[in-house]
């Protein structure tokens, strides 16, 4: 009995021990995938930007899905945002509350955080 509760005490220390350390690895290696994806997202936004001199719309799916945007049930994956400043942000919408994984175009990098740019 006593081998039993050490046992299960020692698995239970391994996975908190585990969940820590993933909750403080940096965003880069926790989302790699999304991350690659929305560089090139990115790529194609900022050669589009460069082409027509203007950003795409945010309900245009013609262009977003040539962009390479995957159209979901409620919209892009990742969400699309631009205001009229000529700014754009795209935003992984992963849970409801969020905070989630943003590449704004102002900061030029990918953060977890909530965004800036309102539909």
């Amino acid at each position: 009995m006593k081998k039993a509760a050490i046992v299960i005490i020692s698995i239970l220390l391994v996975i908190i021990v585990s969940l820590i350390i993933y909750w403080n690895l940096p965003i880069d290696i926790t989302r790699r995938t999304d991350i690659k994806y929305g560089n090139s997202l990115i790529q194609n936004i900022e050669i589009y930007k460069n082409t027509y001199h203007h950003l795409p719309e945010n309900n245009d799916w013609k262009t977003l899905e040539k962009l390479g945007f995957k159209k979901e049930n409620l919209g892009a994956q990742p969400d699309y945002r631009k205001n009229i400043n000529g700014s754009y942000e795209l935003v992984f919408l992963d849970e409801f509350d969020g905070p989630f994984l943003i590449w704004n175009s102002n900061e030029k990098k990918w953060s977890i955080d909530f965004p800036k740019i309102q539909k």
